[in-house]
């Protein structure tokens, strides 16, 4: 094949909702020398989001798994130190058990003003938070390849990250009720199948010439070419609210592309579906995260998800063992015996009511619960 063995260094970026001790509501107008609190410890890896009470931190470049917890670990904890000295808390959950969208503040800036006028409603409702995951992967057409292979496993990956099943507070239904807001977005889902790294450019160049987008940062696909670095990001998942979590489901995600690129070596791949048929997937995740199995595609029937982790498990022990990163991927099986965030909201929940809680304190009993596993372990 000629191409050099990918780095596979990782950069992981974390967003967050700011909520009042207090009240457990998001914060409409945090402190104004909140923000510059956090960038004197940790500098440009911190930076406002669309709303004022969101917040993201990225880690530096990686060379494994281990370096990307300390990382996150210790980005996590200057935003749960800072914002308690405001009585605030961060909460890693991809929407807030019952905030509303209507109530919040847009972040006083150019972009986000651009990003508003363009999108309109879509856009005001955009009050979740996801993780995206950076894979350093250096060749173009590598990076192409492998993306239209890699996109088979985003459900599995979004069904192991679910974390926001209540919106405005009402349970939805949905273990991860985000894409339904994030898809009202154009440019958003699954990527798409390219041949080439130039036939992507092709496309991209379209939009760009027509005045729609000014660069490739605009396609906020699941899985896309980075525009600012030299890498694969994955950008389906809900933000863990366990950094545990976290760091077993990117160790899983590189070690499966890692395999990806194994196979190619060999002159074998990953077969190759239709976004219909993996789309069936992305929603089952949506809906019932790991409850009810997904579909294996090449047998078209719903199997459990425990066998299919078995069977991921089992592709990429290889690569877990040459990334150096056993332990954080067997991790993954912690959130299939404790339940993923959404799982452990619900149950907070439904524990309140029976208890003869109203539906407000019960709510605000769920912040407190995301509020400790947000900072567990750091």
């Amino acid at each position: 094949m000629g191409t050099t063995e990918p780095k596979f260094t990782l950069g992981i970026e974390e967003e967050y909702l700011l909520v009042d001790r207090e009240t457990r509501a998001l914060v409409i107008e945090p402190p104004k020398n909140l923000m510059s609190e956090c960038e004197e410890l940790i500098g440009e890896q911190v930076s406002s989001e669309l709303l004022q009470s969101q917040i993201e931190v990225g880690t530096k470049v990686c060379k494994n798994v281990q370096e990307a917890r300390v990382e996150l670990r210790r980005l996590r904890k200057v935003i749960v130190n800072v914002a308690a000295n405001h009585n605030l808390a961060p909460i890693a959950a991809s929407t807030h058990p019952f905030s509303s969208w209507l109530d919040q503040k847009q972040t006083p800036k150019d972009r986000y003003e651009a990003l508003t006028v363009e999108m309109q409603g879509a856009a005001r409702r955009l009050v979740i938070c996801g993780m995206h995951v950076h894979v350093g992967i250096e060749n173009d057409e590598l990076r192409i390849d492998l993306m239209n292979q890699m996109s088979y496993f985003l459900p599995h990956l979004l069904a192991l990250s679910c974390s926001s099943p209540f919106w405005c507070g009402r349970d939805t239904g949905l273990k991860s009720y985000r894409l339904t807001i994030f898809d009202a977005l154009p440019r958003t889902g699954l990527p798409e199948h390219f041949a080439s790294w130039a036939e992507y450019q092709r496309h991209v160049q379209i939009l760009i010439d027509a005045g729609l987008i000014e660069d490739s940062t605009k396609i906020w696909w699941d899985l896309r070419p980075s525009a600012r670095y030299p890498t694969l990001e994955t950008r389906v998942m809900d933000v863990c609210t366990r950094v545990d979590d976290a760091i077993s489901l990117a160790a899983m995600l590189v070690c499966i592309l890692r395999m990806l690129y194994r196979l190619r070596t060999r002159n074998q791949r990953w077969r190759i579906y239709t976004q219909m048929l993996i789309r069936e997937n992305r929603w089952r995740a949506m809906r019932y995260s790991f409850d009810e199995g997904l579909v294996d595609l090449a047998r078209g029937v719903v199997v459990p998800f425990d066998e299919l982790l078995d069977e991921i498990l089992g592709l990429i022990a290889e690569d877990a063992e040459a990334l150096g990163c056993t332990r954080e991927v067997a991790g993954v099986r912690n959130i299939l015996t404790r339940g993923t965030s959404a799982h452990r909201q619900l149950r907070d929940f439904e524990l309140e009511q029976a208890a003869g809680k109203s539906v407000e304190d019960s709510l605000k009993a769920v912040v407190d619960t995301l509020i400790s596993d947000t900072a567990d372990g750091l």
